[in-house]
């Protein structure tokens, strides 16, 4: 119980005189103090509390099927108290527990010494079916929640390691680099497959909260894949022009190799050495050196049909 504030008032000389006195002339040791009520009380030490006489301990015969059961209970104790008391020697949890005192259930919230229980008195004690029901339906939701939980932590770790291997493909593809199509596709459906396990999964509150937490993320990561696939199947420029390059510099290499395949020819046969430095362009075909057919001079000229260009 809480303790009332309470204020020592200066009483009129005369009280103060009747009570120092006692009213016979002898001195009293006892202080006074004034309620908020208006009440004159003897002032209480801190410690008046604290030496009050415990309740007294009483001894019941609780009886259960055949067997009757003494406990040793205080006597300020209430039912409910009794009742957890009961559950080691009759083996029944205390919420499938019913006490009869005077062929009338008692609530176990009620105390005993306020429902007339003294020592050596009788109590029934039967068993509740329907709180053990209640109690046991209970249980089982716990325990499936539990697991439910259970459950989306197991998936939540294996998102976050596919999550590792989506940033790597993003890292990559946003670089101009490329992927694996097939290595894409694998980790749809792996992701497709947690999010199949989450669908499964029955819950109400924090757990129906974490489930849709977890679809949201998953069902992220599969439209970042769709994009990245997208992307990754696109030629790049880059590409592109190395493949023109390669085609440019094979073509020239075609165009100059039978120019000096005759060339060589040529100055074998003549036994004269013709050097000569070409410029090679893209739109116009090599020009050829056609020997003279004239036989009276040693040295033989070559000669070029030019084309002027404007």
């Amino acid at each position: 119980m809480m303790a009332m504030k309470t204020k020592e008032t200066t009483l009129p000389a005369e009280i103060h005189g009747r009570l120092a006195s006692g009213g016979g002339g002898e001195p009293a040791a006892r202080e006074w103090e004034l309620r908020p009520g208006g009440m004159l009380v003897q002032k209480r030490s801190p410690d008046s509390d604290r030496i009050s006489i415990p309740p007294p301990t009483i001894s019941v015969r609780v009886k259960y099927g055949s067997i009757y059961h003494e406990i040793h209970i205080n006597s300020h104790a209430t039912f409910g108290e009794l009742k957890k008391m009961l559950t080691v020697p009759t083996g029944l949890h205390h919420q499938d527990q019913k006490l009869l005192y005077k062929e009338k259930e008692r609530d176990s919230k009620a105390f005993l010494d306020m429902a007339g229980v003294k020592d050596k008195s009788k109590i029934v004690l039967i068993e509740d079916p329907i709180s053990q029901e209640k109690r046991l339906l209970e249980m089982r939701k716990n325990a499936k929640m539990e697991k439910a939980s259970k459950s989306i932590s197991e998936i939540s770790l294996e998102v976050d390691s596919l999550a590792g291997r989506v940033s790597a493909f993003e890292s990559i593809i946003s670089k101009g680099g490329r992927v694996g199509e097939k290595d894409v596709v694998i980790l749809i459906e792996l992701l497709m497959n947690q999010l199949l396990k989450l669908d499964g999964i029955m819950g109400d509150g924090d757990v129906k909260l974490q489930r849709k937490m977890q679809v949201k993320r998953v069902q992220k990561y599969v439209e970042t894949l769709d994009m990245l696939k997208i992307k990754n199947s696109m030629p790049s420029n880059n590409g592109a022009q190395t493949k023109m390059q390669t085609q440019h510099r094979h073509t020239n290499g075609q165009n100059l190799a039978p120019i000096q395949e005759q060339q060589s020819k040529h100055s074998g046969s003549e036994g004269v050495v013709v050097t000569t430095d070409w410029e090679t362009f893209d739109s116009s075909r090599a020009l050829l050196p056609i020997p003279s057919t004239s036989k009276g001079n040693n040295s033989v000229q070559p000669k070029f049909p030019w084309e002027f260009f404007d």
